[in-house]
């Protein structure tokens, strides 16, 4: 997930956005006509693609912050109010309110 949608004073949501049965679908198929060489790669390949796909939404959301608070070299503590300041700075759009959902929802998540 690399953005975000429908954020502004009346919208505070996230919209999760997945692909994985996609390319899943895909390393399947590569899979089935892979040479005994690629065989190995291809299935740890789709192990981690079904992994991945079976995240939740919440913890998608709670990977998202951590990645837009490096973004922005946030390196401190994850509850304070400079981590909701430094998301809303990567993210100018995002109401208050959302911020904090979503550093709640990275809490709830540590990874």
């Amino acid at each position: 997930m690399t953005g975000i949608t429908g954020l502004g004073k009346k919208n505070n949501f996230v919209l999760v956005i997945r692909d994985a049965d996609v390319v899943a679908a895909a390393l399947r198929q590569a899979l089935a006509e892979a040479s005994p060489e690629e065989r190995q790669g291809l299935e740890r390949a789709a192990a981690l693609v079904e992994s991945t796909a079976a995240a939740t939404e919440t913890r998608l959301r709670a990977r998202w912050v951590r990645a837009r608070l490096a973004d922005v070299g946030f390196t401190g503590d994850i509850t304070s109010v400079a981590a909701v300041k430094a998301l809303r700075q990567a993210e100018p759009k995002l109401s208050l309110l959302a911020a904090v959902q979503l550093q709640k929802e990275a809490l709830a998540h540590p990874e």
